[in-house]
């Protein structure tokens, strides 16, 4: 017999089952996420807590005529398996399979492409409006989490959706949890509104059943919602949703499919903004997830039957924490920040032994970066720990209310690069390229742990105004035995005699000596120039590279703007009259692979770089040109 899985083709087939075989598929669902994040990685306590949800999306609506957004998209694998691409299901985050977020170029189910938080109301808003000017049917549903509600963005999407009073469902998935534990006034609020479920319900069924009254009903129900909001005023505070021009319902069991069918069935009918919340478990039906859905978020693969998620190896994340801490110990002015990302960035540990000076400041890297130029300002040392994808959001506070405002604080840039298997979304490839726009910005980029631990100590001890120090993910790579730490702008290894010279930083500097080994085994002289501080570039580099005929720069970021563009631009201001070879990402929209088989693609791994020397080597022009991965 075929599993119900095998026969949903589309959100309408889930319309055709009956009780207990929605239940049963909710059971089918459950298992193929846990089966495949088991096997391939991905986001595990999210997308549990969200399987009845989406099966009463599906009996409510009729994507993809009806939209449905998703923030973030931690909680977007059931909704592939409703949506016909169980078949795929297993090739989640693998090279050439299903995303592991919503991808426009995927499905017709997905309307807008996400992975960053607190986007879904306003793109959805946006959608509605879309909807309307063309005379286009449908219903706009914008699913977001109490975590994602965090962030500035989803207040700014609330705002205007209740001022162009469009109708738009949002539907609050509150779990009490985003990455790690929610924190702040936000989650206090709802936190008081899931205190009060019994009058909240009461007060909803009673609606409901008023409005099936013929003539007097709707009327009597207009003058107790009246009343109820003159009596909410008075003794409760729950009404931020309702000021702001939404129909305000729940909190509701996000777990019971028939009474949320139910009730999307009758807002389906209010013409105006509402905001139905939804109370779920993250986790919910896999045990070791449910006890620490924390540490079952994100994952990269785990045993089923144990939980057990593996050993994990030291990272640099990890060095990032340990050494933070240590300097911490040193200078009481210390500070570290995160955005709902503690155990990602490796701050666990300094919030434990620091508390007073770590800071959780939810979803909201824009505020998180201004919150810091503030406590610069009041004399602390504030060190933002976030992840390079995220960082982006916060651009316009980097330079307005840090580097303008000439105060020091410290960018701890984690995932700088190539991520892997989450994809486009997620590439930490940015950063270089805009931080060298923000003026009196200062850069450094470590390939190892020992690196990084010197090169954080003297931008603590040392730095000046908006520092940065920006590191891959994972562990280490290849460190030859020659290869000495220093926190010194630019390293050089070999003479000015070479032939080549290979101009690089970060995590490609493993790649790059690995390069020079090689080569030099076949008798090509190399000299290797390392970019310890990339932002601003030292004129020292620019010298060891322009006695060399053949320049290579290599460079995991993108290209324009980047700066391998920035390096080759220096060397012709100093007169360079050799041959300049630029491999930076040309296309920075990355889609999900194995990290080191995204590099290899990009060419930039140790065979990608030897082929692009040895192919310019063998051009009996020896022209220049700027060769893009």
């Amino acid at each position: 017999m075929a599993s119900l899985l095998e026969q949903i083709h589309s959100p309408a087939d889930v319309k055709r089952l009956g009780e207990e075989e929605l239940t049963a598929l909710c059971e089918e669902m459950r298992q193929a996420i846990i089966d495949t994040v088991s096997a391939n990685g991905g986001h595990l306590a999210s997308n549990l807590g969200v399987v009845e949800l989406t099966v009463a999306l599906g009996l409510a609506f009729s994507p993809p005529q009806d939209t449905i957004v998703w923030d973030v998209g931690h909680q977007s694998y059931p909704y592939k398996l409703l949506t016909g691409r169980y078949p795929q299901f297993s090739t989640i985050r693998k090279e050439g399979g299903l995303a592991g977020f919503p991808c426009r170029e995927e499905s017709p189910y997905d309307m807008f492409t996400c992975g960053h938080s607190s986007a879904s109301i306003s793109s959805a808003l946006g959608v509605s409006e879309a909807n309307f000017l063309q005379g286009k049917e449908g219903y706009v549903v914008a699913v977001i989490g109490d975590g994602a509600l965090t962030g500035g963005l989803a207040y700014e999407g609330l705002n205007n959706a209740g001022r162009i009073h469009r109708n738009l469902i949002v539907i609050l998935n509150d779990n009490t949890m985003s990455i790690s534990k929610n924190v702040g006034s936000i989650a206090r609020y709802l936190n008081h509104i899931r205190t009060k479920p019994g009058y909240i319900k009461t007060k909803n069924r009673m609606e409901r059943s008023l409005q099936r009254l013929p003539a007097v009903g709707p009327a009597i129900a207009g003058w107790l919602r009246g009343v109820k909001r003159g009596i909410k005023r008075l003794f409760y505070n729950t009404t931020i949703f309702e000021d702001m021009g939404f129909a305000y319902y729940g909190p509701f069991d996000g777990h019971n499919i028939k009474e949320l069918a139910e009730t999307l069935e009758t807002v389906k009918l209010i013409h105006k903004p509402v905001l139905l919340h939804v109370r779920t478990y993250k986790g919910k039906g896999y045990q070791y997830a449910e006890q620490d859905p924390s540490i079952y978020h994100g994952l990269s693969g785990f045993d089923v039957t144990t939980g057990n998620t593996g050993e994990k190896s030291q990272s640099f994340s990890d060095e990032f924490g340990q050494t933070l801490c240590a300097l911490a110990r040193k200078n009481e002015k210390l500070c570290a920040i995160t955005a709902a990302m503690q155990n990602g960035t490796g701050l666990s540990a300094f919030r434990e032994e620091f508390r007073s000076r770590f800071f959780d400041v939810g979803i909201s890297e824009e505020h998180a970066v201004t919150f810091a130029g503030g406590l610069a300002a009041g004399g602390m040392l504030p060190v933002f720990a976030v992840y390079s994808t995220f960082l982006q959001r916060a651009y316009d506070e980097l330079i307005h209310d840090v580097s303008m405002q000439n105060t020091k604080v410290i960018l701890a840039i984690d995932r700088a690069g190539v991520v892997g298997e989450d994809g486009k979304t997620h590439q930490g490839v940015f950063d270089a390229a805009y931080l060298q726009t923000i003026p009196n910005a200062t850069v450094y980029s470590p390939a190892y742990f020992m690196e990084l631990r010197t090169q954080l100590t003297y931008l603590v001890e040392k730095g000046r105004g908006l520092c940065a120090i920006r590191y891959p993910r994972g562990k280490e790579l290849y460190k030859p035995a020659w290869f000495q730490s220093t926190a010194a702008p630019v390293s050089v290894w070999g003479d000015g005699s070479a032939s080549v010279c290979l101009v690089t930083y970060g995590r490609v500097f493993s790649f790059a000596a690995e390069c020079k080994e090689r080569l030099e085994k076949d008798g090509i002289s190399v000299r290797l120039v390392k970019l310890n501080r990339m932002i601003p570039v030292d004129p020292e580099a620019v010298e060891a590279a322009l006695p060399c005929g053949q320049v290579f720069f290599l460079e995991e970021g993108v290209q324009r703007g980047g700066i391998g563009e920035h390096f080759g631009f220096l060397l012709e201001q100093a007169g360079f009259e050799g041959a300049f070879h630029l491999r930076a990402i040309r296309d920075p929209y990355i889609k999900h692979a194995p990290m080191f088989r995204s590099l290899e693609t990009l060419g930039l791994n140790t065979d990608g770089i030897e082929a692009l020397v040895r192919g310019a080597l063998e051009n009996k022009k020896g022209e220049g040109h700027e060769e893009t991965a």
